[in-house]
């Protein structure tokens, strides 16, 4: 997404804990700075897209975040955090007369490096037409309202079908595998009727079958942002049967493969209890 910005125009400053994510960006011509804070008193506008809860409310409003910035105006969080932790931080900002605007997006990193992504936001509708050809960069912007949190809210549903897609269909292929059908038939099957989704139209072929398991998201994003839904759920008091089922195979992908893993790996918990093996890897 930062690339993207660069090549649309934008001068950018950048910070991250990691020196091998800003590299290519200065390289680009982006400013590196310091800290969060460091970043926030040179812009306006700063942007982050942060992995964790604890990390997200740290970079925004703990000791050496953004709110501690002597120019920002704005902040845009473009991380998946829940609707009551983008309140808490929109509501800690405001105190210092800094406009939050929740914006977590939809769409992996093949969607951020083609510009593909669904840009969900929420805010100050004036802060929202300021910024949306800005956020247009990243892909389909779409406005979901006004108060802190609802993009969060929007975010959540969307992935708790994309991870309900994955496990379901990891689920359904190896049941015909052991019985005796082929994966790819089975995909091509499913994606020409009307079992298709996301995990079959878009992660079984490229990730799962070819056995490289490399889509580009993590396992522990994907339990979190599941963990976030259930817990959303619960506290609007709507059935949350099916989503209480999914959180726990991705807990258990998490326990077994690790939270570095990429998502994908879930088709590789499905098989060691189903006792096959999905897709074959490529030969040189």
């Amino acid at each position: 997404m930062a690339r993207r910005l660069i090549e649309a125009g934008h001068k950018l400053v950048v910070y991250d804990t990691r020196n091998d994510a800003v590299t290519p960006l200065i390289a680009l011509g982006a400013q590196l700075a310091s800290s969060p804070a460091d970043v926030a008193d040179r812009v306006e506008t700063v942007m982050a897209s942060l992995p964790s809860l604890q990390i997200s409310e740290k970079v925004a409003i703990g000791e050496g975040g953004v709110i501690h910035g002597k120019r920002i105006k704005r902040f845009i969080d473009l991380s998946t955090t829940g609707s009551r932790v983008a309140a808490k931080i929109a509501a800690t900002l405001a105190k210092k007369n800094i406009v939050q605007l929740d914006c977590p997006v939809s769409g992996g990193g093949g969607g951020a490096s083609k510009g593909t992504l669904a840009v969900m936001v929420s805010g100050p509708k004036p802060e929202i037409e300021m910024m949306k050809d800005v956020l247009a960069v990243f892909g389909r912007v779409f406005v979901v309202g006004e108060k802190p949190g609802m993009a969060q809210t929007m975010k959540l549903a969307n992935n708790f079908l994309s991870a309900t897609a994955m496990a379901a269909t990891s689920e359904a292929v190896a049941m015909g595998v052991k019985a005796g059908l082929d994966a790819a038939v089975m995909i091509d099957v499913i994606n020409a009727g009307s079992g298709r989704t996301t995990a079959s139209d878009g992660k079984f072929p490229q990730s799962v079958l070819p056995r490289t398991f490399n889509y580009r998201f993590a396992t522990g994003l994907m339990l979190k942002d599941v963990r976030l839904c259930a817990e959303e759920a619960k506290a609007l008091d709507v059935p949350d049967v099916v989503m209480r089922a999914v959180l726990h195979q991705w807990e258990t992908t998490n326990s077994e493969f690790g939270g570095d893993t990429d998502f994908t790996a879930i088709v590789k918990m499905i098989e060691q209890r189903a006792g096959v093996i999905v897709g074959s890897e490529k030969k040189a």
